[in-house]
């Protein structure tokens, strides 16, 4: 999941620690299920179950963990009863936070996000606070030593592919959120491995942070991950050279 705007393609181009992977497939899991249970366990005629399909089998998540999860949300297994939800706020120095939570205990997770705000420096915000400031794109991430972006450039942009660019060594391809399905499928017809896909809230711009703000922000966007009920975290921070936020 994109946590930490920049960092996030470097964070993942490192590997995801099976600790981590382990988190990551459970927020599959609930997006899956909650897409089946909305519109249906057939990808064809349901394209949010299909966008969830396509970002787990994008992690590398075996096929047998996406099955039960449709059945789940369809009911085969239970069902299912998470509720959407989406928190805005700020963290230390202005960075603007943006959280979307999927969760089957709403006040569980309302108290949770505001403790974990007010704990490290952060305040929560109204309702459309700070989801100015964002813009959904899809977001698909090479590792550049496995797939230059020469070799993206004509089947992305083919499929309609707004924009590719490599930085920090990954290869990053940026599209519509209606152009993301297309363009997905298109890249991983031809095999390349990608190290994360999702459709984003994308930053319009970045707020820099000194060393001594980016440990707060990244103490408390760290923290907003670990919740079980937060699926996806944004921020508009932007860290300074060489800072690692998962160690703060």
């Amino acid at each position: 999941m994109s946590g930490h705007s920049k960092w996030s393609t470097i964070k993942h181009a490192k590997g995801i620690a099976d600790a981590k992977r382990g988190a990551l497939f459970t927020k599959f899991i609930k997006e899956i299920s909650i897409a089946a249970k909305m519109g249906g366990g057939d990808p064809a005629s349901n394209p949010r179950l299909r966008t969830a399909i396509l970002k787990a089998k994008a992690a590398s998540m075996p096929k047998d963990n996406i099955e039960r999860a449709i059945k789940k949300g369809t009911g085969e297994l239970g069902a299912a009863n998470y509720e959407e939800l989406v928190y805005e706020g700020y963290a230390a120095g202005g960075v603007a936070v943006l959280i979307e939570v999927l969760t089957d205990n709403k006040n569980r997770a309302a108290a949770d996000v505001r403790n974990i705000f007010n704990k490290n420096g952060g305040n929560l915000g109204t309702t459309g606070s700070v989801s100015r400031m964002f813009e959904r794109k899809g977001v698909i991430e090479y590792d550049a030593e496995k797939v230059t972006e020469d070799e993206l450039m004509e089947p992305a942009l083919d499929a309609g592919a707004e924009d590719i660019n490599t930085e920090d060594g990954v290869v990053t391809v940026t599209t519509d959120p209606s152009s993301f399905d297309k363009v997905l499928e298109a890249l991983q017809a031809k095999n390349y491995e990608s190290l994360s896909a999702s459709v984003s809230m994308v930053p319009m711009s970045y707020t820099a942070v000194d060393a001594e703000t980016a440990k707060k922000v990244a103490k408390l966007l760290n923290k907003l991950e670990e919740n079980d009920d937060v699926q996806n975290v944004y921020s508009t921070v932007e860290y300074p050279d060489g800072f690692d936020p998962d160690e703060a």
